[in-house]
């Protein structure tokens, strides 16, 4: 078991049996989740092609415990981690898995619906590919359209500045700069592509510890950035898959939306950092830091989200 939860920062609440062959578990981590949690669960435990089901909650109200212990009780595939406090999204993704037992690791946020076969699509289209390889879902907002950041281009700097501020999208000399692609043509099978959006996605346990798992520097965001970038660099590859449906809510849990942007920008500014391979690329990812976190912090005043009372993304 996973050394932090050995040392009391988390404690098993609930352990499944695992005397069954276990190909896909689902991890999922929790961080007052409010009323989309009892669907997310339910599609979870009631679709054919799950194996396992390891939820690791971050905090949660006593309603919300209930819920989650009720459902252990009822479906012996639910392991539940509880006890380590907020400790991010990226370190609690790791405990997740390493209490897990599936060949595949299916990422998913507690506030997405999985939709039909979506679990099942993820599974065969990442049993197809070499090692190591991240396969992402396509997802979409309730009204059925695709949702922003559920497939990227390159995630850089100057992309994201552009990205952030929405100058890529009103300025036409500046188009090819936009980061997100959710406007494009939909292709009819899986599809390389440079970052995936870390609400649904689809690894193998193995690759995925190799790699070490999320790098836990990053708080809230920008982890599955960073893990796309890092299986691409180690030869590996991302992939696109738009048979694999998910609805993602988005803006459930009770984080303040300027506090969420927040983690973005610094996890985006940590991102810069990390990734630049000479002198010249690190100066300008330093020096364009308070930009990008201004950019960020921005948003929920330019998208009149500013006092929404359940204004987080992902935890």
């Amino acid at each position: 078991m996973n050394d932090a939860l050995k040392s009391g920062l988390g404690q098993v609440v609930a352990f499944g049996p695992v005397d069954l062959p276990v190909a896909v578990t689902v991890v999922m981590v929790v961080y007052y989740t409010g009323a989309p949690l009892t669907e997310s669960i339910r599609r979870v435990l009631t679709d054919p092609d799950v194996d396992e089901f390891v939820l690791v909650d971050n905090g949660s109200t006593p309603a919300e415990v209930a819920l989650v212990d009720g459902a252990a009780e009822q479906d012996p595939r639910m392991t539940v981690l509880r006890g380590q406090g907020n400790v991010g999204f990226a370190r609690a993704v790791n405990m997740g898995v390493s209490v897990a037992h599936g060949e595949v690791i299916v990422v998913l946020n507690p506030d997405a619906y999985l939709e039909k076969n979506c679990v099942r699509t993820l599974h065969r289209s990442l049993k197809a590919q070499a090692t190591p390889t991240v396969v992402g879902a396509r997802v979409m907002n309730l009204d059925g359209t695709e949702q922003r950041g559920a497939r990227r281009g390159e995630v850089t700097p100057v992309t994201s500045l552009l990205s952030l501020t929405g100058l890529a999208r009103r300025v036409p000399a500046w188009q090819g700069f936009e980061v997100h692609h959710e406007d494009d043509p939909t292709p009819s099978r899986g599809v390389p592509v440079p970052t995936i959006s870390g609400a649904c996605f689809a690894v193998r346990r193995g690759d995925f510890l190799a790699i070490g798992g999320f790098d836990t520097g990053y708080f809230l965001h920008v982890e599955d950035v960073d893990l796309c970038w890092r299986i691409r660099q180690g030869g590996g590859q991302v992939l696109f898959e738009p048979r694999a449906r998910v609805v993602h809510l988005g803006s459930t849990s009770q984080a303040w939306p300027m506090k969420v942007e927040f983690w973005k920008g610094v996890g985006l500014a940590r991102y810069f950092r990390k990734r630049a391979n000479n002198l010249p690329r690190r100066l300008l990812a330093i020096g364009l830091t308070p930009a990008i976190i201004l950019a960020s912090v921005a948003r929920p005043f330019l998208r009149g989200q500013m006092f929404k009372s359940r204004g987080g993304l992902r935890h």
